[in-house]
Formats: structure tokens, C-alpha cells, sequence
């Protein structure tokens, strides 16, 4: 993997009137594990979106080397197609190899002609997982990635960031459950609200 890095100075963010945070730095490089932790509501998505270059920021400055995958409630796949074709779409996007190289892995082959719509939760998110295996990013930013898994589907989910991490990928989790991670280091937000 090629040298990659995410950095964060004094962030601070605003949705409508009311600030969630301010003085959020932060700074990952090859390999790192960042865990987001805090309340519902503080701000989490909201960092992720930022870190993402999908929202500006209220202050502060966000440096990015290298690509990034982020995968949160909205899997971006097409709700009335049937899974292998909703994967199908990203794979010229992405530069995959197969639209459903990560399925068996991640349990969801015997779905693919399953439409969307018909996916239960953690049935969506192994889906945004194996999307985000297809992109081959640098930067993994993974907003409540354990939401509606198993248990097994927690541990798989670990067991791929660790195995990220080891070839130098950068994984940020934003969570309000625990997770196990690399070597972790942990942002809580609830020292930044404003």
C-alpha cells in the first residue's frame, strides 16, 4: 500500500445555530486505528462526513494522502436492485477485479439475487463492506460500522480492519460500541463539545 495519511487541526463543526465541537485534531499514518467514541448525537457522522471531504468544516483544516472509502448507514447501492447487480454498478468505479470478489468472505452470496430492499440491516452493512474491499482505498472511515451484526459479523468486520491495518491501511471507526482494534488509539468526542 502506498504511503497514506489523514490529519485533522482544530476542527469544529456547526449544524444549524448550535456548535457540536470545536478543537478536534487528530492524525493517522500507515497502519493506524482510530477509534471515535462518544453520545448519540455529538457529532460523530458528522466528523466522518468532514474527514470525507463531504462536509466543511465550521474551522479547522483536514489533509488527506492518498484515497478514501466511507461506509455508513446509507450503503449506496441501489435499494430496487437485486445485490450482484447493485455491486455489479460500483465495479468500474471501484477498479475491482469482480463485482462479487468479497462475497463469500463476508456471507452474503447466496444474497446476490436478493433485491436490496429485501436485506436486512446487517445484511446491508457486509454488503457496504464488500464495496469498500472492491475500492481498494487508503482510508478506511467506517461510521458505526457494527450496527445491525452478529456477533459473528462483529468479529468479521475486526478481523478485516486488523488485516487492513497490517498492510498499511488507515482505518477511523466512528462507534458508540466497542470494538476491538489494532493497536487503537481513541478520540472521544465528549471533550470536544461545545
Amino acid at each position: 500500500m502506498q504511503a497514506c495519511s489523514l490529519s485533522a487541526t482544530d476542527i469544529a463543526c456547526r449544524r444549524g445555530d448550535r456548535v457540536l465541537f470545536r478543537g478536534v485534531s487528530l492524525h493517522t499514518t500507515n497502519g493506524d486505528a482510530l477509534h471515535i467514541k462518544g453520545a448519540n448525537g455529538i457529532g460523530k457522522s458528522s466528523l466522518m462526513r468532514i474527514l470525507a471531504g463531504l462536509l466543511a468544516p465550521f474551522s479547522g483544516d483536514v489533509i488527506r494522502t492518498g484515497s478514501v472509502g466511507l461506509v455508513d448507514e446509507r450503503p449506496a447501492l441501489d435499494t430496487q436492485l437485486p445485490l450482484g447487480k447493485a455491486l455489479s454498478f460500483w465495479t468500474g468505479l471501484d477498479s475491482a477485479s469482480t463485482k462479487t470478489a468479497h462475497a463469500d468472505r463476508l456471507g452474503i452470496a447466496e444474497l446476490l439475487d436478493v433485491p436490496v430492499r429485501y436485506l436486512s440491516t446487517g445484511q446491508k452493512k457486509r454488503a457496504a463492506m464488500a464495496r469498500l474491499l472492491n475500492q481498494n482505498a487508503d482510508i478506511w472511515l467506517l461510521d458505526e460500522p457494527l450496527n445491525g451484526l452478529d456477533t459473528g459479523g462483529v468479529q468479521l468486520v475486526e478481523t478485516l480492519i486488523a488485516e487492513y491495518c497490517a498492510t498499511g491501511g488507515i482505518a477511523i471507526i466512528a462507534s458508540h460500541q466497542p470494538i476491538t482494534l489494532p493497536a487503537p488509539a481513541t478520540l472521544d468526542l465528549r471533550g470536544f463539545a461545545a
